[in-house]
């Protein structure tokens, strides 16, 4: 679920549209999330095989639900089903804009408002920072209510080139027809598949997020203007020509690394741990009778939860990997805002960073690579400069 943006992660189940983070996002990466256009996955078999009753090899389909290129298959419809999640991850994109506008103030150090005085589990005072309904409120109060969407429409844009992307991707090539294998008879077999899948939906992501990274880069220093009152990134034109007039082309991909790697260990890290607990976790000894009886010692539904669990596990893993993702989403948010002009990415606030690696090693230093991470429960942590009086 790397995702910067709640993007729609490969993981989630169902096809349905999901966040990112985010993640974030993973969060979803986003968040979940990190991060989110889902893909929808093909329905599983409805009998799987056993060791005492092979099922015979299946048949290729003719007809492939896919939903990153439109969710019915290529057919007469692909272009009419591809505008419909297009205009879904649209919708998605400006419900959660606010969301991710107050994680970003909050990656950068903005804090305006001072915290207040709780106590723990353990009944010990604590400094709490403002939580995301507090901090939205603000800003409200600041802007109004419009402008808890500032910086929606390059992101918006952004989205919308990933959608169209993935779908014109799968046109030119199609993925293999990949069958699912739960028998642990076939475990050479069917992690050859996975990874075979995995560097199918990785190359499809980095694409992506290449050609739509300049406009997360605009989207990005739209939204950290509120921290200085500056006006510099009004619109999407004028904004390009801002980024080239003063920082040349390069300016366009500045914290692209930091998500590719995040993009990229996220889907190895889901799939594979997915794979491996549905391989060797879930059980899958039961007979393929018609009736879904299970085994002699056990009749029942032992077959069905096996395929529910199977259904939400690369869902879960997102959750968990989105996680440990997200100092990739931050330090690719950060670079994106960093010594552009704008005092969210200058002194005070931030050094001006010689890479990525350099702003990776000083939020390291400072304990903060998951700033932002949490938006209802912020502690203050011991390095900050507040205290308890």
């Amino acid at each position: 679920m790397g995702a910067s943006d709640p993007e729609v992660a490969s993981w989630a189940p169902g096809g349905a549209a999901g966040m990112a983070g985010a993640g974030a996002g993973a969060g979803a990466r986003g968040g979940a999330a990190a991060g989110v256009e889902a893909r929808a996955r093909d329905p599983p078999p409805a009998h799987r095989a056993h060791p005492r009753h092979p099922r015979p090899a299946a048949q290729p389909s003719a007809r492939r639900m896919d939903g990153a290129s439109g969710g019915l298959g290529s057919g007469d419809n692909a272009p009419t089903t591809e505008a419909l999640f297009v205009a879904l991850g649209a919708g998605v994109t400006a419900l959660s804009h606010p969301l991710l506008y107050v994680k970003l103030l909050i990656q950068v150090g903005h804090e305006p408002m001072p915290p207040t005085i709780g106590t723990n589990v353990l009944g010990r005072k604590v400094l709490y920072l403002p939580s995301f309904f507090t901090y939205a409120k603000y800003i409200v109060q600041v802007d109004g209510k419009i402008g808890l969407f500032r910086g929606l429409s390059p992101r918006l844009m952004s989205n919308a080139l990933s959608t169209v992307t993935r779908g014109s991707m799968k046109k030119v090539f199609p993925p293999d027809e990949i069958e699912q294998v739960s028998n642990k008879d076939d475990m050479k077999t069917s992690l050859r598949k996975v990874v075979k899948e995995t560097s199918y939906e990785m190359m499809m992501q980095c694409v992506s997020r290449m050609l739509a990274h300049p406009l997360h880069v605009i989207s990005m220093r739209c939204m950290v203007q509120f921290v200085g009152r500056e006006a510099k990134y009004s619109g999407v034109l004028s904004s390009i020509g801002k980024i080239f007039k003063e920082e040349g082309l390069l300016g366009f991909f500045v914290g692209l690394i930091p998500h590719l790697l995040g993009d990229v260990v996220f889907l190895w890290g889901c799939n594979l741990l997915a794979h491996f607990i549905n391989a060797y976790l879930v059980d899958d000894s039961v007979s393929d009778t018609p009736g879904g009886l299970g085994n002699d010692q056990n009749p029942g539904s032992q077959f069905s939860q096996a395929l529910a669990i199977r259904s939400y596990t690369k869902f879960v893993m997102g959750i968990a990997v989105s996680m440990l993702t997200y100092p990739f989403l931050l330090v690719g948010d950060l670079m994106a805002v960093n010594n552009c002009g704008l005092q969210a990415g200058l002194p005070p606030y931030s050094p001006v960073f010689k890479s990525w690696i350099h702003c990776w090693k000083y939020l390291s230093v400072q304990g903060q690579l998951f700033r932002g991470s949490s938006l209802l429960f912020r502690r203050v942590s011991s390095g900050s400069c507040f205290a308890l009086e």
